[in-house]
This record gives structure tokens, C-alpha cells and sequence, in this order.
């Protein structure tokens, strides 16, 4: 598999507007984006550093699996997510190198990229996201 790049760090908040402050104020960092990714139940805001991104998930339902995700492990980092060429050949790969695979064809996820996520149970813990290439 071709890793570009980490493409961003998801991190679980409970509000993003009560966490701006800490993000554009003290960090000094400027969120660039914001939006709703409804069949995901999250809002999702979004900061450059350097050549990376933090992303903030808020759930938007207390069914979502940010918000079970917060209520089990508290607000913090959530997944890593890197870059691929090709999302959908990437998973096809790790499913040939018998890691589970949470999905198993790529879906729409925020910045309209095609995501995919393998399971924690099959990474060592860490919940992995593969994303297209901004440029794809």
C-alpha cells in the first residue's frame, strides 16, 4: 500500500464551538472549514498544521459513533487517517492481508473525500481511516 501522507487527525469533542477557543486562540490555528456529514451523525470542523489536519468531530446524535466513542473513552484523539491514491484499492488490499475492514467498499466522508476505515481490532488498537487523495 502507498501511503502519501497523514492525511488528518480525528479528534472527539462534545462541542466545537466550546473548543474554538483552544484551537484559534492559544494554538493559534484558524479553522478553515466546517460541516455536516449526516449519514455519519457528525459535524466536523477542520485546522491545517503544517502540511497536516486536526479534524473535530462533534456527534449530532446520541446514537452516533462519535458520541458512544466519547461516552466510553471521553473526549481526545480519535483515529488516524492517511492518504492513499486509491481508497477503494486500499481496502481491497487489506482485506487480502486478513485485516477486518469496518468498510468494506470506500463511502463518502467530510471534504467530500472517499474514506474507508479499518477495524481497531486488526490494527493494534489504533482506528485507521484511508482517504483518497485531495487531488484524486
Amino acid at each position: 500500500m502507498n501511503l502519501t501522507h497523514i492525511e488528518h487527525l480525528g479528534i472527539a469533542v462534545k462541542s466545537i464551538e466550546e473548543q474554538m477557543p483552544y484551537y484559534e486562540g492559544v494554538l493559534g490555528l484558524k479553522c478553515f472549514a466546517i460541516e455536516e456529514v449526516a449519514d455519519q451523525k457528525v459535524k466536523t470542523a477542520f485546522f491545517w498544521v503544517g502540511q497536516t489536519k486536526l479534524e473535530l468531530l462533534e456527534p449530532t446524535s446520541e446514537d452516533s459513533p462519535i458520541a458512544k466513542f466519547i461516552e466510553k473513552r471521553g473526549e481526545g484523539i480519535h483515529h488516524i487517517a492517511f492518504a492513499v491514491p486509491d481508497a477503494g484499492e486500499a481496502l481491497n488490499e487489506m482485506a487480502s492481508k486478513d485485516i477486518r475492514l469496518i468498510d468494506k467498499a470506500p463511502r463518502k466522508g467530510a471534504e467530500g473525500l472517499n474514506i474507508g476505515f479499518l477495524h481497531p481490532k486488526s490494527t493494534h488498537g489504533v482506528l485507521t481511516e484511508l482517504c483518497d487523495c485531495k487531488d484524486k
